[in-house]
């Protein structure tokens, strides 16, 4: 008799500890950390530069480093900009021309180069995203960028990160 309760007593600690590790494992697996991305630091007495750092995949799977900066001058301007830099030798940018960005319901913009003169290396390109940021809808979105030879450059940027740039541009 002892050894049938001492035998359902172990299976139901088995079985409560594997529901338990299970429950802790589903939720790691369905909430992930949250990460922020957003540093804001003084260049001089009123001037400001926020940015938000993401490593952003194109349709071939190479990583790109994209940061959105903003500037605020002490006399109230700001400037908003993007530069994207891949790897050295993966890609080389065409300078000048726009980045297109297409939203996942199919909208177009289109932000100008601002390296349209010279680029710090060839595969860096810097866009001006003042005048569209905040036009953007909230959802995924895909970056297009001319690079050489003749191949365009897609990259995809995912809603939270538009969220994200957004935010930085309002603050």
């Amino acid at each position: 008799m002892w050894g049938q309760i001492r035998r359902a007593f172990s299976w139901i600690l088995l079985v409560g500890a594997a529901i338990a590790v299970m429950a802790m494992g589903v939720g790691a697996i369905a909430v992930p950390p949250a990460v922020a991305s957003i540093r804001q630091m003084e260049e001089a007495p009123g001037q400001f530069l926020l940015q938000s750092r993401h490593s952003l995949p194109d349709s071939q799977g190479h990583a790109w480093q994209a940061i959105l900066f903003k500037r605020a001058y002490p006399d109230g301007s700001t400037r908003i900009n993007l530069r994207l830099a891949g790897f050295p030798d993966m890609a080389e940018i065409v300078h000048p021309q726009p980045l297109t960005l297409v939203t996942q319901t199919g909208e177009i913009f289109t932000a100008s180069d601002v390296f349209a003169e010279q680029a710090p290396a060839p595969n860096v390109g810097q866009y001006d995203l003042k005048p569209v940021l905040q036009q953007l809808p909230v959802g995924a979105t895909t970056l297009s960028l001319v690079a050489k030879p003749d191949q365009s450059v897609q990259i995809a940027v995912p809603a939270e990160v538009i969220i994200e740039w957004q935010l930085v541009s309002s603050n």
